[in-house]
């Protein structure tokens, strides 16, 4: 069953100008000092600095005649929660090939010659240590932070009109005419370009949340890559070239400058909202560091300020919208309750979920209940730039550039994992995930790693050993319910397959039961996992069934076709049984699955299987049956295992299944029960321990485990003449004679036995 609804903008824009016409020509750049100061350059040689919290406007310096701006970056401020010595420098580049190095007080520190023509882009890497620097002539030039020389990167013949750092610093993106091209900074290391638009390229960014490449050109078109040069999206042609793009600093949304236009986009191409001016183009683009404002040059002259509104969060029955700056509307779509929260700081970002709105500011975080919209509970925050907000049913994460944080809904700080040497400015959703005993966070150096914390004290689990997949990881998932022992994690890797494993037990494989999978989400009630597998809507009623029979999982999935979701959807939540899931075009689409699953789950984890038995026989669904009998299996229920795998036609099952019920103790019942789910070293060690010497070496012949089942009998001292027997027996049956050293060794010693033996009886 599907509900759909039309584009849903879950964000706009309220565009203004301030002051009016300040510069009296062509503003050429723009940069933020803090959330709420803006520097602008202008080819009229003024720096103006603009105050948003009273509204004022003051010029900071006026240029050099010789000196016409074209780019400005500030030094980075912070990097890893800790501040920069020289956070109060910027670079601007100009016209007469030199970059400059000034003061906020706009003093000309140093000034360096660069290039041969203008120099057309600066950008200091993320924490400061290098500055690059394109020009004309087609170079591009890495400098210290002093503005030394330390190499020339690249040499070509048409102009470099943009760069930008890759997220680790380690790799620049550069335009050469039509193509982008990816370049690390190993000499050794493979060049990636491709050919990216059909005009040349004018502006270029990439995002180090998610890691994705923005670009804009003449041919009037924008388009979003990932990392590896592969096209995600590609806009309609627009009456103008596309004069500048730039990324929100959390990855989520970026923004288009035009002609007269300026528009938000999600990450994922399609358009939030459009505003038209009447400014000219817009030559440059910044957002401030929190994310909830950017700022233009335009070609008249002057600076758009755009602040994002109308975001909009949902849970259940209640919508959260921030109508402004520092205000949010509640409202609950049941009985058309509204309430309005009012913030002291504007609003950077907020979740509504489990009960509970989490809220932060520039300064303090909020926690709401639904239950009581009048008195939340705040506390202040050390870095006020929270980048993510992460929900559990028992407690939150917030991160932010100085760490990771979990918190109670109370407000207590619970625990705070640490990560040597990782940035957790720019670790995403898709990089961490939260559960209430669980913290996960993909490593960004290594993506084939994962952290794994314990959210109450923020230690590593197990052994302190990451876990550490074959492949790169792209998304993190922790299942929400259950017991701390048996949490689960998926995982999709670089091939889009998706895994599970276990959290705590490492034991357990990591195992595939998933490909082509783009996107997925656990239901926040049962151990449900959803997700869009190629052309397929695939819900996985029991993903655990893989650690108990792997032969049965197939038969628990739930598949429907997926071509209404339209291509490269996004599942956003799966809540109770409705999924909710984002088209390419930004409208949202509800798609219900049934509830059986979920109460069988419940069944389950209450033990009461003939209620579970009922629902399955009520519903007459073999994907339930199927479910039905893991479940069983994982808990030993054996009678309501019997049931379920005759009913989904498992005959050498059920016969399996009637031969452990006929076991005599129960150490061996609980063997064979780890046997058929196929770990055969842990049902080994539970029979030797049980001092079941005979069932261990037993287990070893039926399984063809020769040499084992040898060195157990020679170990223990018993029953070495029935491994020869059956053997011998296995070897007839095949026509083959022995060529092991150590059976023929042993067999050897028995015949010497006997013949000794039959010697004495003889002689008595």
């Amino acid at each position: 069953m599907l509900a759909f609804c039309p584009p849903h903008y879950p964000w706009s824009f309220s565009a203004s100008t301030l002051n009016g016409h300040i510069h009296r020509e062509l503003v050429s750049c723009v940069g933020w000092t803090t959330a709420d100061e803006l520097y602008s350059c202008s080819e009229d040689h003024q720096i103006f600095r603009w105050n948003l919290l009273n509204g004022e406007t003051s010029l900071v310096v006026r240029l050099p005649e010789e000196i016409f701006p074209i780019d400005l970056h500030w030094f980075p401020k912070a990097v890893g929660g800790k501040k920069q010595s020289l956070a109060e420098v910027f670079v601007l580049t100009s016209t007469d090939g030199k970059f400059h190095l000034a003061s906020k007080a706009g003093r000309i520190e140093k000034s360096v010659e660069a290039h041969r023509g203008a120099v057309l882009a600066g950008r200091w890497n993320y924490d400061g240590t290098a500055l690059i620097t394109t020009g004309e002539d087609g170079q591009i030039k890495i400098w210290s932070k002093s503005g030394m020389l330390r190499s020339t990167l690249v040499q070509q013949g048409s102009p470099v009109y943009c760069v930008a750092w890759g997220p680790d610093s380690d790799r620049i993106l550069y335009t050469s005419g039509r193509r982008l091209i990816i370049k690390p900074l190993q000499p050794s290391s493979k060049v990636l370009q491709w050919k990216a638009h059909d005009g040349v390229i004018l502006k270029v960014d990439w995002n180090a949340v998610n890691d994705l490449i923005l670009s804009g050109g003449e041919d009037c078109k924008y388009k979003v890559w990932d990392s590896y040069g592969q096209p995600l999206y590609s806009s309609a042609v627009h009456d103008y070239p596309i004069t500048s793009v730039a990324w929100a600093p959390d990855g989520g949304v970026f923004a288009v400058g035009s002609f007269n236009t300026l528009r938000l986009c999600d990450k994922t191409g399609w358009s939030h909202t459009l505003e038209k001016s009447s400014t000219g183009s817009l030559f440059s683009l910044a957002w401030s560091a929190d994310g909830t404002q950017l700022a233009g040059a335009s070609g008249s002259g002057h600076v758009i300020f755009a602040h994002v509104v109308e975001r909009r969060w949902s849970w259940r029955s209640y919508e959260v919208t921030l109508t402004k700056r520092r205000t949010m509307q509640v409202r609950n779509v049941v009985n058309d309750a509204v309430d309005i929260l009012e913030f002291r700081d504007r609003v950077i970002k907020a979740s509504l979920s489990h009960d509970h709105l989490v809220v932060t500011t520039s300064l303090q975080c909020y926690i709401y209940s639904v239950t009581n919209w009048n008195t939340p509970l705040i506390f202040d925050l050390k870095d006020g730039a929270v980048s993510l907000i992460l929900q559990a049913e028992r407690h939150f994460l917030l991160v932010d550039g100085g760490g990771i944080y979990v918190f109670s809904y109370d407000g207590r700080l619970t625990s705070s994992p640490k990560i040597a040497g990782m940035r957790t400015d720019i670790l995403s959703a898709q990089a961490v995930s939260l559960s209430n005993d669980t913290v996960a966070v993909r490593d960004k150096v290594d993506e084939k790693v994962v952290f794994l914390f314990d959210a109450l004290t923020g230690k590593p689990l197990g052994d302190g050993k990451p876990l550490t997949h074959k492949m790169e990881v792209m998304a993190i998932a922790l299942d929400q319910c259950g017991p701390a022992t048996d949490r689960k994690i998926a995982l999709i890797d670089k091939n889009k397959d998706l895994y599970l494993t276990s959290v705590r037990r490492r034991e357990q494989a990591i195992c595939k039961i998933g490909t082509m999978v783009h996107t997925m989400a656990w239901n926040d009630s049962a151990s449900l996992l959803c997700g869009i597998q190629d052309t397929q809507f695939t819900v996985w009623y029991y993903p655990h069934a893989v650690f108990i029979d792997r032969d049965l999982l197939p038969k628990t999935l739930f598949t429907k076709d997926a071509s209404e979701f339209g291509r490269s959807p996004q599942i956003l939540s799966y809540l109770g049984r409705q999924v909710t899931i984002r088209r390419a075009d930004g409208s949202l689409v509800y798609s219900s699955v049934s509830p059986y699953p979920a109460l069988l789950h419940q069944y389950a984890g209450h033990a009461h299987w003939d209620d579970a038995l009922r629902l399955c026989r009520f519903a007459k669904d073999q994907t339930l049956w199927a479910s039905l009998a893991a479940m069983a299996m994982a808990n030993k229920e054996l009678n309501t295992a019997e049931v379920a795998y005759a009913a989904v036609g498992e005959v050498d099952k059920v016969q399996y299944i009637n031969s452990i019920k006929e076991l005599p103790s129960k150490e061996s019942s609980l063997a064979h029960i780890l046997l058929f789910s196929g770990y055969v070293q842990e049902a080994e060690s539970l029979l030797l321990q049980a001092g079941l010497i005979y069932q261990a070496i037993q287990v070893n012949i039926s399984l063809y485990n020769w040499d084992r089942a040898l060195e157990l009998a020679v170990k223990h001292k018993t029953h070495v003449d029935t491994v020869l027997a059956y053997r011998q027996r296995y070897l007839q049956d095949f026509g083959k004679k022995e060529t092991n050293k150590r059976f023929l060794q042993y067999a050897e010693g028995v015949r010497r036995e006997t013949s000794t033996s039959a010697h004495v009886d003889n002689v008595r």
